[in-house]
């Protein structure tokens, strides 16, 4: 069945912005939508495997509070009944969260991250929770416990990572939104390979308490959707100080659904950056972005060419920089707290449960970042590595300071290839960390990116991104260059592409 035949079709191909509009209007209810959208996952979840863990109950029952809500005239949010997936790694009170670990299988947290809480309180439905790479750590969602999830343009390929199931869930139309979280282009990534929109905050600017921590200075929570304006109106709920976040920043949140209405880039100066292309990049992805690029010309922006050359040591520094993190925060997963626990027979130590435990509970992926970090932080190469790699951070964001005194913006391919088949990377870890050479930037350097589709490359029909980079807390910037090429090129899955809308095994 393809997704025009589906019962629920015209339901779930609205946007989200539609939907709260209609819900607030009585033209749809909230548990409609939400209905609508556990067929959906009920329909295609067995092939693509976005979702880890289905919470149908309680989202009926949140949807039945938003109808009555509504229906007493109390006031609700801008997204009231909108369905949502929450990426598995983020807590919410009465569901496991298991980063897609079984070092945390079974595990029910005790508390909500805030983030969540600020869903709820929006009166938004969490509909489940999505798959991703064990602890955040991965390209491509293949590092799971649980299994891959699968892009929904072609099952057979990966649907980017570490939050491919909040991006497959939004593009497979079982979810109109998600939250996912960006270390090292967790959110952006996925989001070009599945044709979807996705957006890093700036740093600070959404808060981590609640999100289990892979690295503690380079995570950050943001928006997935199919619409510019749909993410911003997203990010406007989750967005905002914490002061349960130490690091969340005590500053107004930039207004980013004025910026994705306006859409305007005129006068904008856009830098193109020249580490960013050219040797390893796909000729479609380089086609489609050099066509974005003119297209914002065309629209009143001026294009510059800038040079930030410490980017090409971005991904060393990065994976010496998360690993030394990774090393320090999984330390807790010692099995004498909570979770898995493997070999306590009644005469072994604590040492030994706890080795055991970790042997079976962790994955490949997790293991090799682990040790590279323990290393990295070890007596005698702390400062050889980990201190090095903070110096050359330090160099990184000097380069983004001088490039956005010349430009607005600065804009790149999101991924240097579209799509690639599962397995065909799990065996060469740094052919699989090149996936991140564009996005991992803005994570060490902690300024606002995002990541909008810009069409199909012509050889082989997938996804291709556009990365746009703006300074800390200017995050608005993002969302008007991403409003001015959806409005242009019509993107936004109800243009040219609704012939290409993607549905399991109708695409290939």
């Amino acid at each position: 069945m393809t997704l025009a035949e589906a019962p629920n079709a015209e339901t779930i191909r609205q946007t989200a912005v539609d939907l709260a509009t209609k819900i607030k209007s009585g033209e749809l209810s909230a548990v409609e939508v939400t209905r609508s959208h556990l067929d959906r996952i009920a329909e295609v979840d067995g092939e693509i495997h976005a979702f880890l863990y289905v919470d149908g109950e309680r989202a009926l029952a949140s949807a039945a509070r938003v109808d009555a809500k509504i229906a007493a005239g109390e006031p609700v949010g801008p997204l009231a009944g909108v369905p949502l997936a929450l990426k598995d790694i983020l807590t919410y009170t009465g569901a496991p969260t298991t980063c897609g670990s079984k070092i945390l299988e079974g595990w029910l947290p005790p508390y909500d991250a805030t983030v969540t809480r600020r869903l709820l309180d929006h009166d938004m439905v969490i509909l489940g929770k999505t798959n991703l790479d064990e602890f955040a750590m991965g390209s491509s969602t293949e590092n799971s416990a649980y299994g891959p999830t699968r892009n929904p343009w072609d099952t057979s390929r990966i649907p980017g990572g570490s939050g491919g199931g909040s991006a497959a869930a939004v593009a497979a139309f079982e979810a109109p939104l998600a939250i996912g979280t960006d270390t090292g282009g967790s959110i952006r990534q996925p989001a070009a390979v599945t044709g979807t929109v996705g957006v890093k905050p700036t740093y600070g600017g959404s808060s981590r308490y609640g999100l289990v921590a892979l690295a503690s200075s380079l995570d950050q929570p943001g928006p997935c959707a199919r619409s510019v304006l749909d993410a911003a109106l997203l990010h406007q709920v989750i967005a905002g100080h914490d002061p349960c976040d130490s690091t969340s920043i005590d500053q107004p949140v930039p207004d980013v659904v004025t910026a994705a209405r306006s859409a305007d880039v005129s006068r904008m100066k856009i830098g193109v950056v020249t580490e960013l292309g050219g040797e390893g990049y796909a000729p479609g992805v380089e086609q489609r972005f050099n066509e974005a690029v003119e297209l914002l010309a065309s629209l009143g922006a001026e294009i510059i060419e800038v040079s930030c050359p410490h980017f090409v040591y971005a991904l060393p520094t990065y994976y010496l920089i998360l690993p030394a993190e990774c090393s320090s925060n999984l330390a807790k997963f010692d099995a004498m707290r909570f979770g898995l626990r493997v070999g306590d027979d009644g005469f072994a130590s604590a040492e030994q449960v706890m080795a055991a435990t970790r042997e079976a509970g962790f994955g490949a992926e997790v293991k090799r970042r682990i040790i590279i970090g323990t290393y990295a932080l070890s007596s005698g190469y702390y400062e050889a590595y980990y201190g090095q790699a903070q110096k050359v951070r330090t160099l990184i964001s000097r380069d983004f300071d001088q490039a956005f005194s010349q430009a607005d913006v600065l804009v790149s391919p999101s991924t240097p290839i579209t799509a690639f088949k599962i397995g065909e990377k799990v065996d060469d870890p740094l052919a699989m960390y090149r996936n991140d050479l564009c996005t991992i930037p803005s994570n060490l350097a902690g300024n606002a990116s995002a990541s909008f589709p810009v069409g199909l490359a012509p050889e082989d029909g997938l996804p291709v991104g556009f990365q746009v980079m703006a300074p800390p807390l200017a995050d608005d910037r993002l969302y008007r260059v991403g409003g001015a090429l959806e409005a242009a090129l019509h993107s936004a899955w109800n243009g040219p592409l609704l012939d290409r809308l993607p549905d399991p095994g109708a695409l290939r």
